[in-house]
């Protein structure tokens, strides 16, 4: 509890969930249960496997209850997650495993539970995809479910929120996050671990709750009843901030409801600079809730929906018809709007499948995305019949990611005609043909951009892993992770390269990155030439408004200006100072 003269503590997260909060820190402290370790005389085995398999009946029956109740509150989309997590009580890389551990090594259960969880986190650790490597956390929340059945504990404990309150923990379970938000008492969200595709992230951007994730050992060093001022944008944490950053804080909070209800009353008014430079703004999402949102938020169409959470967790691979409906009701919930689907964006690591896959040295430069799906055609061939078949119920765009050449895009544009014919002598109904794109995002595409603009028929620059390769840095390593740098200069010519090739083919460009969304990078972006930009939700009015704000000419004046400086520091420094300068002077 923060008192007169408490100092203040300037902490540093990952922000997940864009927005400030200000409120009184709320811990949250799921303690993981001390596992007893037992060595069992040949008699308890038996009685042993029966406690588990009790174990796990139980824990279904709650996970099962609790799907209900998030999918009254929060819909289908997020109840998947639960799914998921009944789904894994059946898996056989626990539940046989577990068992084999009791019979062979005559351990008791909790011990085995704990012993086979630690071993499916360290194949979620080598995957090299962050939405899928945070699924590790799913393993944790199931074993400590299976854990505290076994010793009898409570689970699914209630807990009394105060009001406007600052939930700080190590990690939230899906169920406690969306329990939390549903509750409108939560302010804002702080957690020791996660990333951008946590459950928590995920959870607070589809309720447009500020959250700040991966901030070390943030739920040590906040007390409860600690005054704490969040920016879910940048990632900063201020624990008992001085009066005067509270009153930046509070002013910056005033500034952002005023902007997001300016920006809600001009929702319907086009992103078009004031000489004339029209963009559209699309809106990034996963699952079908997050749709509402992004239309309140002036949402134009959707520039990047991502298909690889239907594999999640899964024993086996999703069908054609499970595929089809999935895009059947994002079109149709769209009405019109331009739906641009990317085909799968995964490996083989996370493709449920009886096969042993062999491990990668270097996972995110090998077999993944469009290299695997050609590598497997009929798991590639059912996305693409389900995705023809759904083009009857909107206005699709299909895009495949992780492009390095044309015989790739050649290859992949070969296999959705096959499908194509396919589908038409069995006379099955289809949409008009739809445009076929490409994701840039290598520096073999960048570098080829003006032939591979011959045959695609419009760019999207994935910018996140554009940079990551670009400047040859793991953005997930913290050892590295400050060389990730979106205005050095080689990224900015790289850019320019893709969109300049793009505009003398006639296609249109887009950008469905990170940096899209940015506030800080809409007037580079609106120099560069983009014709659509895509974002979360809670990002598009901001973007707007600056847009709105200022004319191409004076974007144009700005990149030159940056694009004369050297390092990515001073280009930095530079942009950051004059779009502060002249739109943000206000946020913390």
């Amino acid at each position: 509890m923060s008192t007169p003269g408490t100092p203040t503590l300037n902490l540093k997260g990952i922000g997940a969930s864009p927005g400030v909060a200000v409120g009184h820190a709320f811990i949250l402290d799921r303690k993981r249960v001390r596992t007893p370790k037992l060595r069992l005389a040949e008699a308890e085995v038996e009685p042993e496997r029966m406690r588990m398999r009790t174990a796990l009946e139980l824990s279904d029956r709650q996970l099962a209850e609790l799907k209900e109740q998030i999918t009254r509150s929060e819909g289908h989309d997020h109840a998947l997650i639960l799914e998921a997590h009944r789904l894994m009580l059946l898996d056989p890389m626990l539940v046989d495993e577990v068992d084999k551990l009791i019979v062979e090594d005559r351990i008791n259960a909790e011990w085995a539970v704990r012993r086979v969880a630690r071993k499916l986190k360290h194949l979620f650790d080598n995957i090299p995809d962050e939405y899928f490597r945070e699924r590790r956390s799913d393993v944790d929340y199931v074993a400590d479910r299976v854990v505290r059945n076994l010793m009898g504990q409570v689970v699914d404990e209630e807990v009394e929120i105060p009001a406007e309150a600052i939930v700080v923990a190590h990690d939230l379970s899906p169920s406690d996050a969306a329990m939390m938000a549903r509750s409108g008492r939560v302010a804002g969200f702080v957690t020791d671990l996660g990333g951008q595709t946590s459950h928590t992230a995920i959870v607070a951007r589809a309720r447009e709750t500020p959250a700040v994730v991966g901030a070390g050992k943030a739920s040590e060093q906040i007390s409860p009843g600690d005054l704490v001022a969040l920016d879910g944008a940048s990632g900063v944490i201020l624990v008992n901030p001085t009066p005067d950053q509270l009153a930046l804080f509070r002013e910056a909070q005033r500034v952002q409801q005023q902007s997001e209800q300016l920006a809600l009353r001009t929702k319907d008014l086009p992103a078009t600079s004031v000489d004339g430079f029209r963009i559209r703004l699309n809106g990034n999402m996963e699952f079908l809730e997050e749709i509402p949102s992004l239309l309140a938020h002036g949402a134009e169409g959707i520039g990047l929906y991502r298909t690889e959470f239907m594999f999640l967790d899964r024993k086996n691979v999703p069908s054609e018809e499970e595929h089809y409906r999935a895009y059947k009701q994002v079109l149709e919930a769209m009405g019109g709007r331009p739906v641009t689907i990317r085909t799968l964006d995964l490996g083989g690591d996370k493709v449920p499948s009886k096969a042993k896959h062999e491990k990668e040295p270097n996972p995110a430069m090998g077999l993944r995305a469009i290299r695997y799906c050609l590598a497997n055609r009929e798991l590639f061939r059912t996305q693409l019949r389900a995705l023809l078949r759904a083009s009857a119920h909107g206005n699709l765009r299909l895009m495949f990611p992780l492009i390095s050449g044309m015989s790739e895009l050649r290859e992949a544009r070969s296999e959705l005609e096959a499908c194509r014919t396919e589908l038409s002598r069995a006379g099955v109904p289809m949409g008009k043909r739809f445009p076929v794109g490409i994701m840039v995002e290598t520096p073999s595409a960048a570098l080829i951009a003006d032939r591979l603009a011959q045959e695609a028929e419009f760019f999207s620059v994935g910018t996140n892993d554009l940079i990551q390769y670009t400047l040859a840095i793991d953005r997930q390593n913290r050892e590295v992770a400050y060389l990730y740098k979106p205005l050095h200069l080689s990224v900015l010519r790289s850019i320019q390269n893709i969109v300049g090739a793009a505009k003398a083919a006639g296609i249109p460009v887009s950008m469905c990155g990170e940096m899209g969304g940015d506030p800080i990078y809409a007037l580079v972006l609106l120099a560069l030439g983009f014709d659509e930009l895509s974002m979360t939700a809670g990002q598009i009015p901001v973007v707007k408004n600056i847009l709105r704000s200022a004319s191409r000419a004076e974007a144009q004046a700005l990149l030159n200006s940056a694009m004369e400086l050297t390092t990515a520091e001073e280009i930095e420094r530079y942009i950051r100072t004059e779009m502060e300068r002249r739109f943000i002077s206000a946020e913390p």
